[in-house]
């Protein structure tokens, strides 16, 4: 869908919330539009299942999601593996050179990056989240509609696996989401920034976990890693391959595997093999909320409306 309105939605003065702080911090490079990689996907080892998903916390790939933020109906979860077909890529437009070393191995890696954890509610896990760069340290990127039941209760556990928190639990204080994604829901703008704070620990966040560079207009042909938490598993589910166009903002990644749980999962290009960091170039969300298949995912393009929306949150 094309929403004609984006742009003046984006422009609007209010957010949910906004904060101060010190300048902004991005990434900017252009790409080009190619053809789908579909790569493997692999769960960090020693994974173990966990019985539940968070109540009332919005996520279209988790079951029971709650009503979206001005969408006026609940997202639906995704169907099993092979029940449907996303749709396809769009055709290419656009120039510059691909981002990217070619196409996609198919390898997954080994081990998800600590700046990537897990957001839970009422002690369970249901939407996937990452540390982005900010000058406070305290900013955390997920998918707009993965707060749907608001912040109350919410926390981030970066680097979470079996059911460890390497880096403690950081209680989300505060979001903000495009205006679009307020009124309308509108799957351009599925993206938000999370403040989060830990009482009695003195370091940021950022300097225990480190933190993704925030990367805009990069084009819809990236190879990307994609990680996310499956709401069934205590360990992340990891991916690498080629994003495609699939509408005017959208983006796609056809990688098998991401089921209900791994929405607001970040997509990162070049992430350094030792730390995991990398530049994030989307979340899983946008479309169908992420996807209604759990072999092909989604995201908004990244944009000057989220470069709007980083700087109303650090200044």
């Amino acid at each position: 869908m094309i929403n004609v309105s984006r742009t003046a939605l984006a422009v609007s003065a209010a957010v949910v919330l906004v904060l101060t702080g010190g300048a902004a911090s991005v990434a900017d490079s252009e790409g080009v539009l190619g053809s789908d990689s579909v790569a493997s996907a692999a769960v960090v080892p020693n994974a173990s299942p966990s019985a539940d998903t968070a109540s009332g916390a919005a996520s279209s790939k988790a079951p029971g999601v709650a009503t979206a933020p001005g969408s006026g109906a609940a997202a639906g979860s995704r169907p099993a593996a092979g029940s449907g077909a996303a749709p396809g890529s769009g055709p290419a437009v656009g120039s510059g050179a691909a981002a990217g070393a070619g196409p996609a191995s198919g390898a997954a890696a080994s081990t998800a990056s600590p700046a990537i954890g897990a957001l839970f509610s009422g002690g369970h896990h249901f939407c996937s989240a990452s540390v982005v760069h900010s000058p406070a340290g305290d900013l955390v990127l997920t998918a707009a509609h993965c707060l749907g039941g608001g912040t109350s209760g919410l926390t981030f556990e970066p680097g979470y696996h079996d059911g460890i928190a390497p880096f403690g639990s950081w209680t989300v204080t505060s979001a903000a989401v495009p205006p679009g994604w307020t009124a309308d829901a509108d799957q351009d703008l599925d993206f938000a920034f999370l403040t989060v704070t830990r009482p009695g620990t003195a370091a940021s966040l950022e300097s225990l976990t480190g933190a993704n560079q925030l990367g805009l207009d990069r084009g819809f042909t990236n190879v990307v890693t994609m990680t996310g938490y499956p709401d069934t598993t205590d360990a992340p589910v990891v991916c690498t391959g080629t994003t495609t166009r699939s509408d005017t903002y959208q983006q796609r990644l056809a990688c098998p595997g991401f089921p209900d749980g791994t929405s607001g999962g970040p997509w990162l290009t070049t992430p350094d093999p030792t730390t995991g960091l990398g530049t994030v170039v989307g979340v899983i969300g946008g479309y169908e909320q992420g996807g209604d298949t759990p072999d092909v995912s989604y995201s908004a393009y990244f944009d000057d409306d989220i470069r709007q929306l980083y700087d109303s949150v650090t200044g």
